[in-house]
C-alpha cells in the first residue's frame, strides 16, 4: 500500500467522509447465552466482578474480574469450533492469519421475510436475487444476514425463541451455504441469531450445514451482530478481530463496520 493511499484513508476519517458502525450488542449478566440440551457441557454467560473502585481494594483505580464462554455476545467463530474444521491448519483464533480480520462485507436484507416467519430459511435464489440488484457478491467477502433479530436482545425468551424447548430462528439452508462457499468463495457469515445455522437445521440431512460446511471448509462465523439496519447493502469493510485466545475456538469481539 503506498504512503499516499494510507494518506487518502487518513484524510477521510478526519472529513467524515467514512463512516464507523459498532455491530456489537453490550456484553452483560443478562445477554441470553446459548442453551443446549440438559445432556452436553453448557458455556457461561458473562459474569463481572468488581475488583476495586478508587476505594480500600484500590485507592487509585478501577477495574474488574469477568468470565464467559468463548461463544458469549457477539462473537467469532473459527473453524476449530466444529468438528468438521479441526484438522485444519490455523484453524484457532490464535492461529488465523490476522489479513482474515478485516475485509469486505455484503448485507442480505430479510427483516420483513423473517418478520413473517421466524423460521425462514435463506436460500440461493434469495441470493441471486440480491444479486440483481446489487451485483455479484465480491471474491472473499463476508455475507452478513439482516433479519432483524438484534430488536430482540432486551427479551432474552424472544432471542432465543425456544419452543417446546427447540429454537426457532432464521439461517441458510445447506444449497446456499454451498454455493456460497463454491461460486462466492466467501470469507464467512454473520447473523444478528446466536446460531449461524436456523434453529431447526438440527434435523436436516447434514445437520447445522452452516457450521459443517462453512467452518470445514476453513471458513468463519460471526454472531448475535447488531446495527446491520444502518448498513448499506454493499461497499463496506469489516474489522473483526477476536482475543487472541491460545487454542480458542471463538471469542467474544468489537466488530466494526466501515463505509
Amino acid at each position: 500500500m503506498s504512503p499516499s493511499l494510507i494518506q487518502s484513508i487518513i484524510k477521510s476519517f478526519k472529513s467524515n467522509d467514512i463512516r464507523i458502525v459498532d455491530l456489537t450488542h453490550q456484553l452483560n449478566s443478562s445477554f441470553p447465552a446459548l442453551s443446549l440440551p440438559p445432556e452436553y457441557g453448557q458455556t457461561w454467560a458473562f459474569k463481572k466482578e468488581n475488583i476495586s473502585s478508587y476505594d480500600e481494594n484500590g485507592p487509585a483505580w478501577y477495574w474488574n474480574n469477568f468470565s464467559c464462554g468463548e461463544h458469549t455476545g457477539t462473537h467469532f467463530d473459527a473453524p476449530a469450533h466444529w468438528i468438521s474444521g479441526r484438522e485444519r491448519e490455523n484453524n484457532t483464533v490464535d492461529t488465523i492469519d490476522v489479513s482474515n480480520f478485516i475485509g469486505e462485507a455484503v448485507v442480505i436484507d430479510a427483516v420483513e421475510e423473517v418478520r413473517q416467519n421466524s423460521n425462514w430459511v435463506l436460500t440461493k435464489g434469495f441470493l441471486l436475487e440480491w444479486e440483481k440488484k446489487h451485483g455479484q457478491i465480491p471474491d472473499n467477502a463476508w455475507v452478513l444476514f439482516q433479519s432483524g433479530w438484534s430488536e430482540r436482545i432486551n427479551d432474552p425468551e424472544k432471542f432465543a425463541n425456544l419452543i417446546d424447548g427447540k429454537p426457532h430462528t432464521p439461517g441458510p439452508d445447506q444449497a446456499c451455504v454451498q454455493w456460497m462457499i463454491e461460486e462466492r468463495n466467501v470469507r464467512g457469515f454473520g447473523v444478528e441469531t446466536i446460531n449461524i445455522d436456523a434453529g431447526l437445521s438440527y434435523g436436516w440431512p447434514i445437520a447445522y450445514p452452516c457450521h459443517n460446511l462453512m467452518l470445514g471448509s476453513g471458513r468463519f462465523g460471526l454472531q448475535c451482530l447488531n446495527n446491520l439496519s444502518e448498513l448499506p447493502a454493499r461497499d463496506i469493510i469489516i474489522v473483526s478481530a477476536p482475543l487472541k485466545i491460545e487454542d480458542g475456538s471463538g471469542s467474544p469481539l468489537r466488530v466494526l463496520a466501515i463505509y
